[in-house]
């Protein structure tokens, strides 16, 4: 065994002569583990809200979106788009034009965004499960296309579940010159009719400012025929994505973009991993406060053990042993700490993943979710054990080192 270590393990559980010293080393343990606690709690929930909005997009967002590197569209007939589509592990392929657009209806008018999609866009998402209303997801039916709103933008149009009246939608022209004296010709004008249903993705991005609806539709309206925005895919169940990802960017080159669902968000995803790597930052600042009691546990350890220490001396431990034998001691105490936080930790966000005790807002249905989510990933786990364990050792390193020094003397 360790000598070091078995001497230090000794001193650790032992009675003291001071009863003090065994009061603070408590309190170091409790300390440690109070903000390891913090830690895993509050990383866990920065989880839950990543997870809470990476599920909400992937109802709406594609897989894989490949989208031109310069401009707004490109043909669709490119001959590196024809060759993802065949690609074999490519289940569904979807061509899509998205461009900005005026919407009006009776009297009511909102900027909007347009996005035509192809037939099959309810096989490339799971736009099905996002729906409310009383209709099914349609794009268009005989000469008619229909346009599914955002539920916050049919709350600003006042258009309800089911429109009425056709929703007129209004794009300036590609070509010409724009005559505000003749703001009729300096515009394209069409319109669209309600399916019955509106898509609730739970973010204001796309519930405030999205209309979908048919692909023809969105190219009559912007000039577009024959091209396309975007090229959206679903992958066969099964197929391996970092692979078919790398692949498709070989193919592409320069030419086009292939972003996967958290790239399509990467604004709204980078912010919440600044924001988890800041509370980390501080609570490890918090973390290196507490330590500063196993100091104080430590130097009063060294001092009531100087006749031990000169024992150990007369028995043969060199001066280097006699430090570890302090430097373990101040080890441990960050390791229990760090374990018994962790514990209790992983212990609330079970209590709060099961029974949602803290809410977010006193009235229910005010929030997407009542409840604050919680989400352990073990990977965080073994960072905070690693960072209790390294701030520890570092924290007490230089002072046991100071203290033994004077005491070896």
């Amino acid at each position: 065994m360790n000598f070091p270590f078995f001497i230090a393990r000794r001193y650790l559980f032992s009675k003291k002569s001071t009863h003090a010293i065994n009061v603070i080393s408590g309190i170091s343990v409790v300390g440690v583990a109070v903000a390891t606690m913090a830690l895993v709690v509050t990383l866990s929930v920065f989880n839950g809200f990543h997870d809470l909005v990476a599920s909400f997009f992937t109802s709406f967002d594609p897989q894989l979106k490949v989208m031109p590197a310069e401009g707004k569209t490109v043909a669709a007939d490119d001959p590196i788009l024809t060759e993802i589509r065949k690609l074999p592990e490519i289940e569904v392929a979807t061509e899509s034009v998205e461009d900005m657009a005026l919407a009006i209806y009776r009297g009511r008018q909102a900027m909007v965004v347009i996005k035509g999609v192809d037939d099959n866009f309810d096989k490339l998402t799971h736009i099905n499960e996002i729906l409310v209303g009383n209709g099914d997801f349609s794009l268009h039916a005989a000469d008619m296309d229909y346009g599914t709103l955002g539920i916050r933008l049919a709350e600003i149009l006042g258009t309800g579940y089911t429109y009425e009246e056709p929703l007129r939608i209004y794009a300036p022209k590609r070509e010409g010159q724009l005559d505000m004296t003749n703001p009729e010709e300096a515009f394209e004008e069409d319109e669209l009719y309600s399916p019955g249903v509106l898509f609730n993705v739970k973010q204001a991005r796309y519930d405030k400012n999205y209309i979908l609806t048919s692909i023809s539709f969105a190219r009559r309206l912007f000039g577009q025929q024959g091209m396309l925005s975007s090229l959206e895919l679903r992958l066969k169940p099964g197929s391996n994505f970092d692979k078919v990802k790398s692949q498709i960017k070989q193919l592409c080159a320069d030419k086009f973009v292939v972003k996967d669902r958290f790239e399509q968000q990467d604004d709204t995803f980078k912010i919440m991993k600044i924001e988890k790597l800041i509370a980390y930052i501080f609570l490890t600042f918090i973390l290196m406060v507490a330590c500063f009691n196993i100091i104080g546990s430590l130097s009063m350890l060294i001092i009531d053990k100087k006749d031990d220490v000169v024992t150990l001396r007369n028995l043969g431990a060199s001066d280097k042993q006699i430090v570890r034998i302090f430097l373990f001691e101040g080890r441990m105490i960050s390791a229990i700490g760090a374990i018994i936080g962790i514990v209790i930790g992983l212990t609330l966000c079970w209590i709060q993943q099961r029974y949602g005790i803290v809410a977010l807002g006193s009235s229910s249905g005010t929030f997407v979710i009542n409840a604050y989510p919680v989400s352990v990933h073990p990977e965080d786990i073994v960072v905070v054990f690693v960072t209790v364990l390294v701030v520890g050792f570092l924290s007490v390193w230089y002072p046991v080192r100071y203290f033994a020094k004077r005491l070896l003397v």
